[in-house]
C-alpha cells in the first residue's frame, strides 16, 4: 500500500467519471451508437458492461487515501493497453466503422492514453509505503 497524492486521486477520479460516462451510453444506448458509428452492437454493450465494473475498481481507488500500488499499476497498464488496442481495432478488419465512428475511437483512445499518463505521473508523485 501506498499513501496516494491529490494528483493521483484526482486522475483516478476523471478516468471513473469518463470511464462511468461511456459505460452508461454503450450499455444502455449500444443501438443507437451502433448505428451513428456503424460499429457492432454488441462490442459496444461488452465494451459498456465492462467500464461499469471498471468505473467501480478506479472509483473505489479514488476514493481511498492508501492504495495499493500493484493495483494501480494494473489500471494505468490497462490504460495504455487500451489506447494500442483501440487504434490497433481500426487497422483490422474486425470492425469498419463510419468517418464519425473513427473519430469516437480515436477521441477515446487520446482520452484513455491521457488518463493512464495522468495516473502514472501521479503514481511517481505518492509517498511511500503506508505501515500496516
Amino acid at each position: 500500500m501506498i499513501n496516494a497524492s491529490i494528483f493521483l486521486r484526482r486522475a483516478l477520479l476523471a478516468d471513473a467519471i469518463f470511464s462511468g460516462v461511456a459505460a452508461l451510453g454503450f450499455t444502455f444506448g449500444a443501438s443507437a451508437f451502433a448505428a451513428l458509428f456503424n460499429l457492432p452492437e454488441a462490442l459496444l454493450r461488452e465494451t459498456g458492461l465492462f467500464l461499469v465494473a471498471y468505473t467501480a475498481l478506479v472509483g473505489w481507488l479514488a476514493s481511498r487515501t492508501a492504495v495499493p500500488k500493484p493495483l494501480v499499476l494494473l489500471v494505468v497498464i490497462g490504460n495504455a493497453a487500451w489506447t494500442v488496442g483501440s487504434i490497433a481495432l481500426l487497422f483490422s478488419d474486425a470492425v469498419s466503422p463510419n468517418l464519425s465512428g473513427e473519430l469516437m475511437v480515436v477521441a477515446q483512445a487520446i482520452a484513455t492514453g491521457v488518463f493512464a499518463e495522468l495516473q502514472y505521473v501521479g503514481l511517481r508523485k505518492s509517498e511511500g509505503a503506508v505501515a500496516v
